[in-house]
């Protein structure tokens, strides 16, 4: 059954709603992210030693790695639940595109839990002596970041939405799809602490959360066709 642009955006948009209210009444909503994010960027220096030179040197990519790995514990349960209860089959016989309802729920768990991450970031770059005038830069690049985190982790949650437990095969499914981003997001924070040029690697991390967001939904959503199949 096909519905016209008008009447899916009016289904989708309480949708949207729907997901941000258990986004963030679920589990702690971005609580468990950001607690993870923070106590992973925290703990590494401890266990790396006290000396600034080597927190300098390794702060952005371990915050950059931080934020990759806090990004994918909302992950699991994106569909799972849904596709459980019979929520995900109500929502297909009323014709509304699969794609559409991966775009509306990945983008609202990542304006519950990613946002949330993209905040935090400037502060845990403080903490690792990161220079403070690239604080905005910092949030930036974590914003990207964290919408190709998501979008591209979305892929894996709809592809072991219908595995119990599959946190793990996400992992493995989203981790090396991680890679382009984690790669210019780490090098743009890099350049920013040297003083180096910053536009080329932050316009490539960019380009990644784009091509996430654009190809994201659409893979999530023909995954999510095969699983309710």
């Amino acid at each position: 059954m096909k519905v016209s642009e008008e009447a899916m955006s009016a289904q989708l948009l309480p949708l949207l709603w729907r997901e941000l209210r258990l986004a963030w009444g679920g589990g702690g909503g971005a609580a468990l992210p950001v607690g993870f994010y923070a106590g992973a960027a925290t703990l590494t220096p401890l266990a790396l030693g006290p000396a600034a030179d080597l927190l300098r040197a390794a702060g952005p990519g371990i915050l950059y790695i931080s934020l990759a790995l806090a990004s994918l514990l909302p992950m699991e349960r994106l569909f799972q639940a849904d596709l459980e209860d019979g929520t995900l089959d109500v929502v297909a016989s009323s014709g509304v595109s699969m794609t559409g309802v991966a775009l509306t729920k990945t983008l609202a768990h990542w304006t519950a839990s990613g946002l949330p991450l993209a905040m935090v970031s400037p502060l845990l770059w403080v903490m690792l002596l990161g220079p403070g005038h690239a604080v905005l830069h910092v949030f930036a690049v974590s914003l990207f970041g964290g919408l190709a985190f998501f979008f591209i982790g979305s892929i894996g949650a709809a592809l072991t939405a219908g595995v119990r437990r599959g946190g793990l095969l996400i992992a493995l499914v989203a981790l090396p799809l991680y890679a382009p981003a984690t790669i210019f997001g780490a090098s743009a924070l890099y350049a920013v602490s040297e003083g180096r040029d910053w536009t080329s690697a932050m316009a490539l991390c960019g380009a990644c959360a784009l091509a996430a967001i654009a190809l994201g939904p659409f893979a999530a959503g023909a995954a999510l066709k095969t699983a309710l199949d």
